[in-house]
């Protein structure tokens, strides 16, 4: 892995302390002080014309995914979140809309081809191609799912439980001690697990039964993406913060101040570039990581209330949703940084 910069001795001291946090309990939530999930602020009405182009769809969009085994984009409006788009991001044409069985939290990647959609007591497998459905039954309120490196699973639950499944649902593993499990990221030989309710970073190792080190994450963490130096990148949304972490061990690394309620996250690994969205100014933010010092490189009028965000990696062109019902925003690769 790429090294991130310069290690402070005072986060070391930081993150051996908190490694406690991994002792848990049964119920995690009567002993450690929570709060209510940060959620994104509500966007201003603007007059500014989105950079790029826009695209009708045919309601808001919560959370996107470009799939990159058919370069297909998946949109799914997470309330009532059972009505999932399959968009072609040539044209944003709905090649498709896939009626889920029961409403999804989130979108993942799965195997090349496949879309992951957790939702309560079952995980939803996806094929971008053809709609097709299959689901894996695991009890609980379902909040994240990854792919684990055997063809199985990593799953996160409302309940603070990450559970690694076998591809047909029978479970390996078990680790409780969070409040909630909000997002898993798989980052380099480690997992990483955001928690909303204690916005914090926690990092398990695969296989284990236990939580490892654990960091706050700013004052109010909504969302986690990890790049393919694993890196863990995290959007503050209550503290308007970019956070950038190493796992093994878990180290801040980079903050940057972004301003403006950040909310969603996507990577561009061929620029090396995060980009952030802005939700209370109708913006997305990018922010080179190619050193160890990370620097502004693009700022840009989104359309209204961008709640999501993705990066189509065959092209480098960044789509935008709208969760006001503004359609989908495209701004290709080459208007993205400015001066280049």
């Amino acid at each position: 892995m790429r090294p991130g910069g310069p290690v402070s001795p005072i986060l070391v001291v930081v993150a051996s302390l908190l490694v406690l946090t991994g002792c848990g309990s049964d119920d995690p939530g009567t002993q450690v002080p929570t709060r209510e999930p940060a959620t994104a602020a509500p966007a201003p009405a603007t007059t500014v014309t989105p950079a790029g182009e826009r695209f009708a769809l045919p309601g808001p969009i919560d959370v996107l995914l470009a799939e990159s085994g058919t370069g297909l984009l998946a949109g799914l409006d997470t309330d009532p979140g059972t009505a999932l788009l399959i968009v072609d991001p040539a044209d944003a044409r709905v090649v498709r809309t896939v009626t889920l069985p029961a409403p999804g939290a989130a979108l993942s990647q799965g195997v090349d081809g496949e879309i992951l959609v957790p939702a309560r007591d079952r995980v939803l497998r996806v094929d971008a191609a053809t709609g097709a459905v299959t689901e894996i039954a695991l009890a609980g309120d379902l909040r994240t799912a990854a792919p684990a490196v055997d063809g199985g699973l990593v799953v996160g639950d409302a309940e603070g439980r990450v559970r690694t499944v076998t591809a047909d649902g029978q479970v390996q593993t078990t680790v409780s001690g969070l409040v909630t499990a909000d997002v898993v990221v798989r980052a380099g030989d480690r997992l990483a697990v955001l928690d909303r309710r204690q916005t914090s970073l926690t990092e398990i190792t695969p296989g284990q039964d236990r939580l490892g080190l654990s960091l706050r994450a700013g004052d109010g963490a909504v969302n986690m993406i990890a790049d393919h130096f694993g890196r863990v990148l995290v959007a503050d949304t209550a503290g308007s913060e970019l956070l950038v972490y190493s796992t093994g061990p878990l180290v801040l690394r980079q903050r940057f101040p972004v301003r403006s309620s950040p909310y969603a996250l996507a990577y561009d690994r061929r620029s090396e570039t995060v980009w952030v969205t802005c939700t209370q100014s109708n913006e997305v933010v990018g922010f080179d990581l190619s050193t160890g010092i990370g620097q502004e490189v693009g700022r840009h009028p989104t359309v209204r209330q961008p709640d999501s965000v993705t990066v189509d990696e065959r092209t480098g062109d960044l789509f935008v949703g709208s969760a006001a019902g503004d359609g989908l925003q495209r701004i290709p690769a080459d208007e993205l940084k400015e001066g280049q």
